[in-house]
């Protein structure tokens, strides 16, 4: 048997003798790498779930025309083109025209549904969404003045581009209720609204909800200005500040509490080690009479607290992702992925953490006067 083999089969044993003592420190370790694993997980994919999170809120950044034209759909392509899919969650370009009805006039939105459910995902449709381009949806105020409801038909007039008066007979598909702006205007598909004023390519604004922390955002913004100097981007700052608030402040909780428990851990190892080192004062004794000096015990007490920061440590890498799997699911309703460099990254703190809580009981097991304690005092 070599050296190292036998040492390992020293330490196992001795670990067994005292299983249930050795336990406890196990488990302390294990829970303090648990907390690890699964916070920094946490911490890791906290931007990634508090930016899919903050998309729910609606756009956070908003494109307007640079000059007195109106924002056309090149220059929106050339403002957007170098973002990915990843990043870009939604773009929305609107276009509003003013439009009577029952002689009130009133603010018309021509919009792509399918996109405008990405932007502003937060609309509460009383009814269907639009499907065709003869379906319209009301804003609460609207139908209120109007006493209209989900399913009448109603009767737009306004004038085209040309100058020309126009009546466009429509179905009310739906009642939009936001809390703002929005139930004060109709919406209708953009492709009916181009049609009506007889051109189309022009809006008056464009929102796009894109995927990025506060930094990563102005970046954006600046680039977006470079890319098409006709465009004006504008952050929409009480968002993605709110955004950026809130997660420094999450991130910042994860740290201390993980830093809380891993003190914790070392306090329970310490504790574990030194009641261990008390039992062992007569075995101490007895090989250092037989000729082992200080480094041999340090050794063997430090390889126990190794082994158990060790073996610890692996447990935590597993059950720290269930724990962080069980959090991400029941706080933001999705899964996260497996962040592999965090095992060697637990697996060393915890033996770190370990070895540390036993410098206090090894220095103390150095001290045994083998004389003293094998004549029974």
């Amino acid at each position: 048997m070599t050296k190292k083999a036998f040492f390992l089969k020293m330490i196992t044993s001795s670990l067994m003798r005292r299983r249930s003592r050795m336990l406890v420190a196990l488990l302390a370790v294990a829970i303090g790498a648990t907390i690890l694993s699964g916070l920094v997980t946490i911490y890791y994919d906290v931007p990634r779930q508090m930016g899919q999170e903050f998309r729910s809120y609606g756009a956070n950044v908003m494109l307007v025309s640079n000059g007195a034209d109106d924002l056309t759909e090149e220059a929106l392509i050339k403002a957007t083109s170098f973002l990915s899919k990843e990043k870009l969650v939604g773009l929305t370009a609107i276009r509003y025209e003013t439009l009577r009805l029952n002689r009130l006039p009133f603010m018309t939105g021509g919009v792509d549904f399918d996109s405008i459910k990405k932007t502003r995902p937060y609309w509460l449709v009383n009814g269907d969404w639009p499907k065709k381009e003869d379906e319209v949806l009301l804003g609460e105020t609207v139908a209120q003045t109007v006493a209209v409801k989900a399913g009448d038909k109603i009767s737009l007039v306004g004038v085209d581009s040309n100058g020309e008066s126009f009546t466009f007979t429509s179905y009310v598909c739906g009642i939009v209720q936001t809390g703002g702006a929005e139930e004060e205007c109709i919406f209708m598909q953009l492709n009916a609204l181009n049609s009506l004023m007889k051109n189309s390519g022009v809006y008056d604004v464009a929102e796009c909800s894109v995927s990025a922390s506060g930094a990563e955002l102005e970046n954006i913004v600046n680039i977006m200005a470079e890319e098409a100097p006709e465009v004006s981007p504008k952050l929409l700052k009480r968002l993605s500040n709110s955004e950026g608030a809130v997660l420094t402040k999450l991130q910042s909780l994860v740290w201390i509490v993980t830093i809380v428990v891993l003190v914790l851990t070392m306090v329970c190892v310490a504790t574990t080690m030194m009641a261990v080192v008390a039992e062992r004062r007569k075995e101490i004794g007895l090989k250092k009479a037989l000729g082992a000096g200080n480094k041999n015990v340090v050794d063997e007490f430090l390889g126990e607290g190794i082994f158990l920061g060790a073996v610890g440590g692996i447990l935590g890498v597993v059950l720290g992702f269930i724990f962080a799997e069980i959090v991400s699911v029941n706080v933001f309703a999705r899964s996260i992925s497996f962040q592999w460099g965090l095992v060697p990254i637990t697996i060393i703190v915890s033996v770190v953490i370990t070895a540390l809580a036993c410098l206090i009981p090894v220095k103390s097991a150095t001290t045994v006067d083998p004389v003293i304690v094998l004549r029974g005092e």
